[in-house]
């Protein structure tokens, strides 16, 4: 099995692995994409896949909490567009977990700051007043866009558990508000994470062993998740949008130089 314990850990590891589920609370109701650092965390404590499968369950505590929180915002037509291609990229992932070299990190941090790239020169060019209109979801380009994202998106969180950037960039395009942001992406990652348990199950990562591991991570999701709600209360749209597109740069640069 690949499978982690709580008795397999020390107890700096512990903490290591407890901060890095506090901070999964608080990306679910705050800062969507933070919770790549907490990817980072899991991976450099314990092995790679074991990793992939001890951090899910925690990640579907924190989607928990930020449905309870957001539930009212969120936007689902947005969602229902998304979904097919979401569930063509988890399995395209979950067949590529099947004989994963690891390489596929690097693309995927290097995909995310292209996109972040991208995102930041296209708001660029709208502060200065020469970006072209948005392309709407009714034309050729705008129609491919919610089926792109959803692809990589699924593919993304499969593998590595970093499909949030790749999301944040989607709502960041799209142009949701603050709340709308939050509960529609609480919405997605809790329905796509309960989704990939039967095929994380089936690839050995998770069992009954694993699980008291993360019952014991899952209490420190809880506080995470509470200041997370009273920081977003202080957080304006422009520094929101901002702190997402730094989340996203970071879990990039994380994924790789690992």
């Amino acid at each position: 099995m690949n499978t982690m314990t709580l008795w397999h850990i020390t107890g700096w590891e512990f903490a290591a692995l407890a901060l890095a589920a506090l901070l999964v609370g608080f990306s679910k109701t705050a800062v969507s994409g933070a919770n790549t650092v907490s990817l980072a965390v899991f991976a450099a404590v314990l092995p790679a896949r074991a990793s992939t499968g001890v951090l899910l369950p925690v990640l579907i505590v924190g989607d928990l909490l930020a449905v309870a929180s957001y539930r009212r915002h969120a936007h689902w037509p947005t969602l229902l567009r998304l979904f097919p291609a979401v569930v063509v990229g988890v399995v395209g992932g979950t067949l590529y977990l099947m004989w994963a070299d690891g390489t596929v990190r690097i693309s995927i941090g290097a995909i995310l700051l292209l996109m972040a790239g991208v995102t930041l020169w296209r708001r660029r060019r709208t502060e200065t007043g020469t970006a072209e209109e948005p392309e709407p979801e009714t034309t050729g380009v705008g129609r491919l866009k919610a089926p792109s994202y959803g692809v990589l998106g699924g593919f993304t969180t499969m593998v590595a558990n970093a499909g949030g950037p790749v999301m944040s960039m989607y709502l960041l395009s799209a142009g949701f508000r603050k709340l709308g942001f939050l509960g529609t992406a609480a919405f997605f990652f809790l329905i796509v994470n309960v989704g990939k348990l039967p095929f994380s199950v089936a690839l050995g990562l998770i069992d009954g062993r694993s699980l008291i591991l993360d019952a014991a991570l899952a209490v420190f999701v809880v506080p995470g998740a509470f200041l997370g709600k009273w920081a977003v209360k202080h957080i304006n749209q422009r520094l929101f949008e901002q702190l997402v597109i730094a989340a996203t740069i970071v879990g990039g640069l994380q994924l790789l130089l690992r």
